[in-house]
């Protein structure tokens, strides 16, 4: 009987498809709709408004940005704990919390609405974690989650054109367009939860071929970082330089598209982010082809080497006038959302399902996120004590070519140290699997 049923699992499985389809588009809904509440501020200029000495948009930016940091380091332990149960009420609390500082941004007067954004930026940077935990450690993990992180790259580009809408069409001010913007998504994201918490656990194949995944404390996070530091901070500081340089290009889309001579198109910001949205999208889900969690590893650091070199070369091309704006923000933009995306989908997926210590996906997640957006908020303070630039796009260029080379020096030396340390650990699973396995394979003397 269980012979029998064991071997014809079609109906069984195919339920379970289409719930994870289900579950993938909530996931991406839900996730779609955070971004109303967090990035339609940065469609407004407020050109001309200064506070403490800078401009007000550097200002209000980065006090999101401590918020949302804060929200990280807070995550690593939240997010890595949150039982099951707790998750869908968790996220629809962190959204009301953040539509309530944005109600706040409307009101109180100039010199306090960047404690406001603040306020808004702390409950935001735990959803993501909350939302990934359902789509984890499963055989098809990297297509749900490649449509997961699909979400964030579309919607910034979608809410910044609703948030141009509302302010250039509709007359709304810039410092109540925010609010509007996220009361307008709010039933859908709550109704994208409802379906997302239907999503069931992952079945036995999927615990066989990428772990049990389950909550850390303390003491197993500690262990974690013990056993694989050198990599981790490797792929840590790669991390870190991608955030930096991704978050400019976001927060500073506008700016960038009008020093390349494009302005008044609302639409722009949705065109050009869809386009890498589909494209990133497309080649993140295909890592669920290889089954080997360590070779899974070793094919997508060589191919975030590549996307690396990418960016540089869209910045080079750029300078010279030969990419139109256009081309030149969907390039450099499929070059860096095909490394970020891939820590979530693959590197950090894979590491644990290929460790022999317990672990789960959030946890590494929200240590990199924490210590990206520490580095952001670092530059972003850094920049707000310097004089504002004319022009965005020279800065822009420049960090480009910076980032490309470190990271992919970076890349490789991580790659070095990881195929010596989880092939060991992969020899001794095999061995304890089967002992005369790698004593066939022994060399006769």
């Amino acid at each position: 009987m269980n012979d029998s049923s064991s071997q014809q699992p079609s109906s069984e499985e195919s339920s379970s498809g289409s719930q994870l389809l289900i579950a993938a588009a909530a996931a991406f809904c839900t996730y779609f709709c955070m971004y109303a509440f967090r990035k339609p501020f940065t469609a407004a200029t407020f050109e001309g408004e200064t506070l403490f000495g800078a401009g007000l948009k550097t200002v209000l930016v980065v006090s999101q940005l401590l918020g949302y940091m804060l929200s990280k380091f807070i995550g690593i332990k939240v997010v890595s704990e949150m039982p099951a149960k707790a998750r869908a009420w968790g996220i629809v609390g962190l959204i009301l919390f953040a539509e309530a500082a944005l109600v706040g941004f409307a009101l109180v007067p100039l010199n306090v609405k960047f404690v406001m954004l603040f306020l808004n930026g702390l409950p935001l940077g735990m959803v993501f974690g909350l939302v990934l935990a359902y789509l984890e450690g499963r055989k098809h993990t990297e297509a749900l989650s490649a449509a997961l992180c699909a979400s964030f790259i579309i919607s910034s580009g979608v809410v910044k054109s609703v948030g141009r809408w509302l302010i250039v069409d509709q007359g709304i001010s810039e410092y109540s367009m925010p609010m509007i913007a996220g009361a307008m998504f709010l039933l859908p994201l709550i109704v994208s939860v409802w379906f997302l918490q239907k999503t069931p656990p992952p079945n036995q194949q999927d615990v066989k071929l990428r772990n049990a995944r389950s909550p850390m404390d303390g003491v197993s996070r500690g262990r974690f970082l013990v056993a694989y530091w050198p990599g981790l901070s490797l792929f840590i500081f790669v991390y870190v330089a991608l955030t930096i340089i991704r978050t400019i290009r976001d927060d500073f889309g506008v700016e960038i598209w009008r020093d390349m001579g494009v302005e008044g198109e609302p639409s722009i910001f949705a065109r050009s982010e869809t386009a890498v949205a589909v494209c990133v999208t497309a080649f993140n889900a295909l890592a669920i082809l290889m089954t080997h969690n360590l070779t899974a590893i070793r094919v997508t650091i060589g191919a975030l080497c590549v996307s690396f070199g990418l960016v540089a070369t869209s910045g080079f091309l750029q300078a010279n006038g030969t990419l139109s704006p256009f081309v030149f923000m969907v390039v450099c933009g499929i070059g860096l959302y095909v490394p970020y995306v891939a820590f979530h989908t693959t590197l950090f997926e894979r590491l644990v399902a290929a460790s022999q210590h317990p672990g789960n996906l959030g946890f590494l997640m929200y240590l990199a996120d924490a210590i990206g957006y520490l580095g952001y908020a670092f530059v972003m303070v850094l920049r707000s004590s310097m004089k504002e630039p004319t022009h965005f796009l020279p800065f822009f260029c420049i960090s480009l070519y910076l980032v490309s080379t470190l990271s992919i020096v970076a890349l490789i030396g991580s790659m070095i140290y990881f195929h010596r340390v989880l092939s060991r650990e992969d020899a001794q699973r095999l061995y304890e699997e089967d002992p005369q396995s790698l004593e066939e394979l022994a060399p006769v003397e």
